[in-house]
């Protein structure tokens, strides 16, 4: 009698568990489905009167291609792993005399990878003036979990060696550093990733190998894209 009563305890506690494992998983698919509870949130976020449906990819770069729509004319030149996900810039050869560059983040999920917010610009180049850098700033999301807010762009003068960007703090400015990395040959993006707390406006500084200040730029607009010239304060 102990021994089956002891069989019948574990059939009983693999029944539970095999049923709370059923259970966990189809709760996650409900939240991450295409057109799920998480892509309601997303909605939400962006202003949205209607769900999206994001779709699910095997890799992070499938599944910003089945929600952007696969475009040959753009390349990833750089990936940067992050908390819960990872960052694709992507870049436009084609596009003469312009300095363009996307961003997306995809978040990891138990069936894969889904797109979770991103964005790029393009800015014709001046006759009159040759730019520093170039930049775009992304914004948060309200309640939603991401690497944002954030600013990215390419550095396009050699007189650039370092980038930071500023915003106000409780007693004085919080300053983050930019990482810069090189993507080719005389091609370098610079990004940085602020605290969520992190509020416009944000101060943008490119210093020279010196460390002398070379361009400043206040952005205002946590939407804004533009671009930098060499003695601009």
């Amino acid at each position: 009698m102990p021994k089956m009563r002891s069989k019948r305890i574990i059939r009983i506690t693999a029944i539970v568990i095999l049923f709370l494992l059923i259970s966990c998983i189809a709760l996650v698919y409900v939240n991450d489905r295409p057109g799920g509870l998480a892509d309601r949130r997303m909605s939400k976020a962006m202003g949205m009167s209607e769900t999206i449906h994001i779709p699910i990819g095997k890799t992070a770069e499938e599944a910003i291609q089945k929600f952007r729509g696969k475009d040959d004319s753009f390349h990833i030149i750089h990936q940067e792993p992050v908390d819960g996900g990872i960052i694709l810039f992507k870049q436009k050869s084609s596009q003469e005399n312009n300095s363009n560059l996307q961003m997306e983040y995809a978040r990891k999920i138990v069936f894969g990878w889904k797109w979770a917010w991103g964005g790029g610009y393009s800015i014709g180049e001046s006759s009159q003036f040759k730019s520093a850098l170039d930049y775009m700033s992304i914004p948060k999301l309200n309640h939603i979990s991401t690497p944002f807010p954030m600013l990215f762009g390419h550095i396009l003068d050699p007189a650039i060696q370092r980038v930071t960007v500023e915003v106000e703090g409780d007693e004085k400015p919080v300053v983050t550093e930019a990482k810069l990395v090189e993507v080719g040959p005389e091609s370098i993006i610079w990004f940085v990733s602020l605290p969520s707390s992190a509020t416009i406006p944000y101060e943008i500084k490119g210093f020279n190998d010196k460390g002398e200040l070379v361009t400043h730029k206040q952005i205002d607009d946590p939407n804004d894209s533009g671009s930098m010239v060499l003695g601009e304060r």
